[in-house]
C-alpha cells in the first residue's frame, strides 16, 4: 500500500517521503482526513498548534512556536516531561482546533512545544531505543509473574531521549506495583511509569482482525469507547451468545451500538406482544420478528408451523382479545361455515347416475343386437 502520510502540491506524496512502504509505520491507524489542506490560508491566521501522533495511536497536541513549516507525516522532536520525544505530524491547521474542542482541551500555556523536524540522527537513534521494547516487555513479564502480581502487561515504550519508559498494563482490581517500579528501574536504568488502560484499548494497541473482515475499528479510526450493554442485541434480535456478541477484548463489541438508533426509530410500530394470541383454533406465541419488514411470525404450541401476520394485523387480534373476543385463526376473524358433505358432492353423485344409466342403455342395445344377428351354427 501506498504512503498516505500527505500529499504535496505535485503528484508526488509528501509527508514520510517514502514512496510505496510508509516510513512512519502506521499511515493508517487513527488517522484524520484533512480537507482543508489544499486551501490557502493566510500564515499569520493559521492555528499553530499540530496535532502530533506517537507509538499504537497515541495522539497529543503541541505548539508550533517557530512556524516551522511542517507536512502531515513529518517527524518531529516534541517536548514532554523531563526530556523529548519524537513523533508524527497527523493533522494540522482549522482541524487541530475542532479536535481539541471535541477532546475538551484548552489552548493555553499548558501546551507544550515542538523542538524542531527531526533530523537523521534523531531517527537512528530513535531506532536503536525502540529495540529494547520487546526484550524489555518479555523481561518485565517473567518479573510480574515471579512476584505473583495479577496484571497483564500488553505494551512497552521507551521514550526516543531513552531516559524513560511507559509500561502499559490491564488489571481487573487494583495492584500494588510500588515494589514492580523499584526492580524495573534497577533493571533497565530508566524511569518507570505505569499506566493502566481498560481491555478495549489494550485491543487497540495490539490490533488485530474482527470477525467481519476487517481490521479492528478500536485500532484503526475508534477512540471513544462508549457503553455497551445486552439490551442493544436484545432490540436488534441477536441471540445473546457470549462468544459471538463479544470482541477480541473480550467485552461486548462496538458494533452493536451503530445501528441501535436505526433500530430503535423501527421498534416504535411495532407492538409489544406481553403473551400470546388468542384465537379459535388456540393460543399462538410470537417466535420471531422482521422489524424493518414489519412482519411477525406466531406459531401454535401443537403445530410446527409458522404464520407471518403483518402489524395491522397483529394489532387487529389484539383489539380483539382486549374486547373479549377471538378470531377464528390467525388470518381469519370469521371461521368459514362447513357445508354437509351430502351437499357438497351432489353434483358428482348426479354426474355418476347420469354417466351410469347410459351406460345401462348402451348395454342393454348390445345385448339386444346380439341375440337378432346371431346365425346358428351349421356343424352344431
Amino acid at each position: 500500500m501506498a504512503c498516505t502520510c500527505g500529499s504535496g502540491k505535485g503528484v508526488k506524496v509528501a509527508g514520510c517521503r517514502n514512496n510505496g512502504a510508509c516510513l512512519t509505520g502506521g499511515c493508517n491507524k487513527m488517522n484524520v482526513f484533512d480537507w482543508l489542506s489544499n486551501m490557502d490560508m493566510p500564515s499569520e491566521d493559521r492555528f499553530d498548534i499540530v496535532e502530533v501522533r506517537f507509538k499504537n495511536g497515541r495522539k497529543d497536541f503541541f505548539r508550533n512556536k517557530d512556524r516551522l513549516n511542517l507536512v502531515t507525516g513529518d517527524p518531529v522532536v516534541v517536548e514532554v516531561p523531563n526530556g523529548h520525544h519524537i513523533g508524527y505530524v497527523s493533522l494540522q491547521g482549522e482541524l487541530v482546533r475542532l479536535q481539541m474542542q471535541k477532546k475538551k482541551v484548552s489552548a493555553d500555556d499548558q501546551i507544550r512545544k515542538i523542538y524542531r523536524i527531526a533530523h537523521q540522527k534523531d531517527l537512528e537513534k530513535f531506532e536503536e531505543v525502540k529495540k529494547r521494547e520487546m526484550p524489555t516487555l518479555y523481561r518485565t513479564r517473567e518479573i510480574i509473574r515471579n512476584m505473583k502480581l495479577s496484571m497483564k502487561l500488553s505494551d512497552v515504550e521507551y521514550q526516543a531521549d531513552n531516559t524513560k519508559a511507559t509500561f502499559y498494563y490491564s488489571a481487573d482490581d487494583r495492584v500494588d506495583f510500588r515494589e514492580l517500579i523499584k526492580v524495573l528501574a534497577a533493571e533497565f536504568r530508566i524511569r518507570v511509569e505505569m499506566r493502566q488502560i481498560s481491555l478495549r484499548q489494550e485491543a487497540g494497541r495490539l490490533g488485530g482482525i474482527g470477525v467481519c473482515g476487517r481490521e479492528l475499528c478500536c485500532s484503526t479510526w475508534l477512540a471513544d469507547f462508549k457503553n455497551v450493554t445486552t439490551s442493544a442485541a436484545r432490540y436488534q434480535n441477536l441471540s445473546l451468545n457470549p462468544s459471538k456478541l463479544s470482541g477480541q477484548c473480550g467485552r461486548l463489541k462496538c458494533c452493536l451500538n451503530y445501528e441501535l438508533e436505526t433500530y430503535l426509530e423501527a421498534l416504535e410500530d411495532i407492538p409489544k406482544i406481553e403473551g400470546p394470541l388468542l384465537t379459535e383454533k388456540g393460543a399462538a406465541s410470537l417466535q420471531k420478528t422482521d422489524i424493518f419488514r414489519k412482519i411477525m411470525w406466531f406459531g401454535y404450541s401443537e403445530e410446527n408451523t409458522w404464520y407471518p401476520l403483518n402489524v395491522e394485523r397483529v394489532n387487529e387480534i389484539l383489539r380483539m382479545n382486549q374486547e373479549g373476543k377471538k378470531p377464528a385463526s390467525l388470518e381469519e376473524n370469521v371461521a368459514a361455515v362447513k357445508e354437509p358433505v351430502a351437499s357438497l358432492n351432489s353434483d358428482l353423485e348426479r354426474m355418476d347416475k347420469k354417466f351410469s344409466s347410459k351406460s345401462r342403455r348402451k348395454k342393454k342395445k348390445k345385448s339386444k343386437k346380439d341375440g337378432r344377428g346371431k346365425k346358428p351354427n351349421p356343424r352344431g
